[in-house]
C-alpha cells in the first residue's frame, strides 16, 4: 500500500469516526422539527395601526415628562388622532423651552404653532412607514425573547406574508400552549399614573373611585380636567367571582412606563402573596423618585394594558426599586414578570391560526419517514449490486457513509431534521448514486475502448468529475434559494439537501476512488474489473 493511499484512507476513517461520534446517540444529538417531535404551531397577524397609536402615546408621555422636568406645569397634551398630538397651555414667555423639548422628544414629527402657547404635531408619512416596519421587527424580537424564556429547544420564529406583517411560531415539544399563548399574545404595556382627585376635598389615602363613569363625572362637577382620562379596574370578590369595575381618574401622561424597567421577577410580598419585584433604569429611577416624593400620602395607579391592576398609597419616596401587588396567582405573577422582562409588544398581535401536533403523530411520522428512507436505500443498493456487480458494492459503501456524514453534519451544526428533511435525505441518496453511475459508466466506456483496468478507472473518475461538479453546483444554488426564502419544512429540506450534496461529492469522488485504489493496489496487474 502506497503512502498516499494510506493517508487518504486515514482521512476517510477519521471523517467516519467523527461523524459517528457526533451522531450518537441520534435521539440526543439530532434536533427534530415540529412535524417529527410534536409541538405548537401559531401564526400571528401584527396590527401595524396599533404601532402608530403606541408611538404617538409614547411620544406624548415623553413630552409630558420633559415639560414637567422644565417646570412647564400648565401644559396639557392630547392625541385626538392616531398621528396627531395637540399641545396647549404652554407659557408664551417660554416658547424657547417648548421648542427645545419638541426638538429633543419629537424630532421626527412636523410641528406647527397654532396659537398662543398651542402647538400641533403631526406624524409625516416617512415616519409612519418607519414606525410600522420597526414595530414588526421589534415585535419579532420581543416574541423571540419571550419564547426563549420558556426554554424551548430549536424554536422557529419568522416573518411571513407579502407585507411581512405575519409571524410564524413553531415550538417543538410544546403540547399545552395555553400558558404560552397568554405569554406571547398580551402586549404587557405597564404604566404608572398619578391619580387626579375630585376637587371636593377627599381623603387622598382612603378615597375609592365610583363604579360608574357617570358617578365619577358628578364628583368632578360634570367635566374631567384636560390632563385626565378614565381607566377601569376589574374587581374580584374574595370567592373569585367578578365584583364589577372601578373607574379611576388618572393623569394622561405616565410617570414611568414598562420600557423604563431594568428587570422584573416574581416575589412573595410581606403578606405572603405573589407579586412582582422590579428595578428601574437610572434615569427612570430619578423621575420616579421625584414623582413619589411629590405625591406622598396619595395613590399612584399601576396599569397593565390600559387597565388598573393596583393603586397603592405612596408611603415614602421610592427610587429605583419597588413592588407590584394585586390579586395575582403564582402563575399569573410568573407570566407577568416574564412579559415585563422581555419587553412590551409595540403592537397588537392576533392569532389567526394555531394547531398542536401530538407526540404520537410525530412518532408515526418518524417511523414512516425512516421506513421510506430504508426501503429507498435498499432498492438503490439492490440495483447497484445487480447492475454493477462488485463495483456496485463500492457504491453501497459510499452511500452508507454519505448518510452517516449527513446526519453527523446536522448534529454538529445543530440543524433541525423535519419530515421534508427526511425526504431530502432520500433524494440525496438518489443523487449520490447518480454520481457513482456517471463514474461507472465512464469506466465501462473506457474499458470498451480497450484501455487497461487502471487506466479506465483513472479516466472514469477524472472525466466524470466535471459533470458531477456542475450538476451539484446547480442543485446547491437552487437549494440555497429555498433555504434563504423558504421557512419551516422548506428550509429543513434545503438544509438537508445542501449538506447531502457536499457529502456526496466527498463519498462518490474521493471515497469511491480510494476503494478502487485499495482493491487494484499498486505494482500488480489487474486484467478485469467486475463492473
Amino acid at each position: 500500500m502506497s503512502k498516499k493511499l494510506s493517508i487518504n484512507l486515514a482521512i476517510v476513517l477519521a471523517v467516519t469516526l467523527l461523524a459517528a461520534w457526533w451522531v450518537y446517540p441520534p435521539k440526543d444529538t439530532i434536533n427534530l422539527g415540529l412535524d417529527l417531535r410534536g409541538g405548537a404551531y401559531i401564526l400571528m397577524q401584527v396590527d401595524t395601526a396599533s404601532a402608530l397609536r403606541y408611538d404617538t402615546g409614547l411620544t406624548l408621555t415623553r413630552l409630558g415628562q420633559a415639560f414637567k422636568e422644565r417646570g412647564l406645569e400648565g401644559v396639557t397634551l392630547e392625541d385626538p388622532e392616531v398621528d396627531v398630538i395637540l399641545i396647549q397651555g404652554a407659557d408664551t414667555s417660554r416658547q424657547g423651552d417648548v421648542r427645545e423639548v419638541l426638538k429633543d422628544q419629537a424630532s421626527g414629527w412636523n410641528a406647527s404653532e397654532t396659537g398662543p402657547g398651542a402647538w400641533r404635531l403631526t406624524m409625516p408619512p416617512e415616519r409612519r412607514k418607519y414606525v410600522e416596519t420597526s414595530a414588526i421587527e421589534a415585535t419579532l424580537t420581543t416574541l423571540r425573547n419571550r419564547v426563549d424564556q420558556f426554554g424551548v429547544r430549536e424554536p422557529l420564529i419568522a416573518k411571513q406574508g407579502l407585507q411581512g406583517d405575519r409571524i410564524l411560531i413553531q415550538l417543538p415539544g410544546i403540547e399545552d400552549i395555553g400558558q404560552l399563548k397568554q405569554a406571547i399574545e398580551k402586549p404587557a404595556l405597564l404604566e404608572w399614573k398619578v391619580v387626579t382627585y375630585p376637587p371636593t376635598g377627599v381623603n387622598t389615602e382612603s378615597w375609592v373611585p365610583p363604579n360608574s363613569r357617570e358617578q365619577l363625572l358628578q364628583e368632578f362637577g360634570g367635566t374631567l380636567p384636560a390632563d385626565t382620562d378614565v381607566y377601569p379596574q376589574l374587581i374580584t370578590n374574595p370567592d373569585g367571582t367578578p365584583g364589577g369595575e372601578l373607574y379611576w381618574p388618572l393623569k394622561r401622561v405616565s410617570t414611568i412606563v414598562g420600557s423604563d424597567l431594568k428587570t422584573a421577577h416574581r416575589i412573595n410580598t410581606q403578606w405572603g402573596e405573589p407579586g412582582i419585584g422590579f428595578e428601574l433604569t437610572q434615569d427612570a429611577g430619578k423621575r420616579f423618585a421625584v414623582a413619589t416624593r411629590d405625591n406622598i400620602g396619595k395613590k399612584m395607579a399601576i396599569l397593565l394594558d390600559g387597565k388598573v391592576i393596583s393603586a397603592p398609597v405612596i408611603q415614602s419616596q421610592i427610587h429605583d426599586r419597588g413592588e407590584i401587588t394585586g390579586s395575582f396567582t403564582v402563575q399569573e405573577a410568573e407570566t407577568l414578570a416574564l412579559q415585563l422582562r422581555s419587553g412590551a409588544l409595540p403592537t397588537n398581535v392576533n392569532i389567526i391560526e394555531e394547531r398542536t401536533v401530538g407526540p404520537s403523530l410525530g412518532r408515526d411520522s418518524i417511523q414512516s419517514g425512516v421506513l421510506a428512507a430504508v426501503l429507498g436505500f435498499a432498492a438503490v443498493m439492490l440495483f447497484m449490486l445487480a447492475y454493477y456487480r462488485l463495483a456496485g458494492l463500492n457504491a453501497v459503501v459510499a452511500l452508507a457513509l454519505n448518510v452517516l456524514l449527513v446526519l453527523g453534519a446536522m448534529a454538529y451544526f445543530g440543524a433541525t431534521l423535519t419530515l421534508p428533511g427526511i425526504a431530502g435525505l432520500v433524494l440525496v441518496v438518489g443523487m449520490a448514486v447518480d454520481s457513482n453511475v456517471l463514474i461507472f459508466e465512464r469506466i465501462r466506456e473506457e474499458l470498451r475502448l480497450g484501455k487497461t483496468v487502471r487506466s479506465a478507472v483513472d479516466q472514469g473518475f477524472s472525466r466524470a468529475f466535471t459533470t458531477i461538479l456542475d450538476c451539484n453546483i446547480t442543485t446547491v444554488v437552487a437549494a440555497v434559494f429555498l433555504g434563504v426564502y423558504g421557512t419551516g419544512p422548506v428550509r429543513g429540506f434545503a438544509v438537508t439537501l445542501v449538506i447531502g450534496l457536499a457529502a456526496s461529492m466527498f463519498t462518490a469522488v474521493f471515497v469511491s476512488r480510494q476503494i478502487f485504489e485499495l482493491v487494484l493496489g499498486r505494482g500488480r496487474r489487474v486484467e478485469s474489473l467486475s463492473i
